[in-house]
């Protein structure tokens, strides 16, 4: 056998051996296609509890509405846990988000179960459950809306850049970040700022069945601690998961019934990334697993319009 021969049966060993791989490959991600469609189906068919995490900074998120309204539709589901680990963000966004959870609440028990932090528009949506369950030293509270605008006057001053405008009326496109605000144009926002404000209050005196003056009060920007919230009457209880399956017994929701996850899955489901992830949690190397995402590393940045209520170290209005 001369070596030209032997170099095309390497070459085609090699061929075979790619494509081999190729096939292996393809057979994994068919069989974890098939796996999270079968599971995924049979745990959200039969009686459950479904648990739903809402973490980082709370926008007008339209995925997270439409997994909270397939919740409410489902009679699959018999109770709902709501996790809240976030320092808040939109009104608007919490608002939304704290009317979905009522709407399931109006069908099935929700306990809102604060984390590490449910502060601002995060606590807005912890008051959506029926019960608030909390950490000794949870973060919460923090009731309270502000509206933040950059002034770069002074650097366009810097490197001679100046801004000309022409508008229909005063207040059209103010506060403006080219010149400081006008008395009018902070009258006009403090206005906006403490009505949206009263909403909050209200909505807090009424869901934790306070009087209006208590929660005034509370409604500081406060941050407290999960004793000096149960103390404050702003949480119901301090504990954690067992404490949540205690609750829900009482509300005729067996602890033999599942917890099945209800967060937000990958988009693209099918990509070898999600399937090996699967293969590593199934083998016991779930630190791995959670060590994938570089987002609990590094929080993507996002920019919030409108009136907020979100916790800010530091600067807590």
């Amino acid at each position: 056998m001369d070596s030209s021969m032997i170099a095309d049966r390497r070459r085609l060993r090699r061929k075979v051996g790619f494509w081999r791989v190729v096939a292996v490959l393809l057979l994994v991600l068919l069989g974890f296609m098939a796996y999270r469609l079968i599971v995924g189906d049979v745990a959200t068919s039969r009686a459950h509890v479904a648990h739903v995490t809402i973490s980082g900074l709370i926008t007008d998120d339209d995925e997270l509405l439409e997994r909270l309204k397939r919740i409410e539709k489902s009679d699959s589901v018999k109770a709902v846990i709501v996790s809240i680990s976030s320092p808040g963000g939109t009104t608007y966004g919490g608002e939304r988000i704290f009317k979905a959870i009522r709407a399931i609440a109006a069908k099935k028990p929700v306990v809102s179960d604060v984390r590490t932090l449910a502060a601002s528009a995060g606590y807005m949506i912890a008051t959506a459950g029926d019960m608030i369950i909390a950490g000794d030293n949870s973060i919460t509270g923090s009731i309270g809306v502000i509206f933040q605008y950059p002034q770069i006057r002074p650097l366009l001053d810097k490197i001679g850049v100046s801004l000309e405008e022409i508008k229909s009326s005063p207040l059209k496109a103010e506060p403006s970040p080219f010149h400081p605000a006008s008395e009018e144009a902070k009258a006009m926002i403090n206005n906006m700022i403490i009505d949206s404000y009263g909403w909050f209050v209200d909505l807090v005196a009424e869901r934790r069945k306070l009087p209006h003056e208590e929660a005034q009060k509370l409604a500081d920007g406060s941050i407290f601690t999960g004793r000096q919230a149960l103390q404050a009457k702003l949480i119901d209880q301090i504990g954690g998961d067992d404490e949540i399956r205690a609750y829900l017994e009482t509300r005729k929701v067996s602890k033999s019934l599942p917890e099945v996850d209800w967060n937000k899955r990958s988009s693209t489901p099918f990509l070898l990334a999600e399937s090996v992830s699967q293969i590593l949690t199934l083998l016991g190397y779930d630190d791995l697993v959670a060590a994938r995402g570089l987002a609990g590393i590094l929080p993507p940045k996002l920019l919030l319009d409108g009136l907020l209520s979100v916790w800010q170290v530091g600067n807590d209005q």
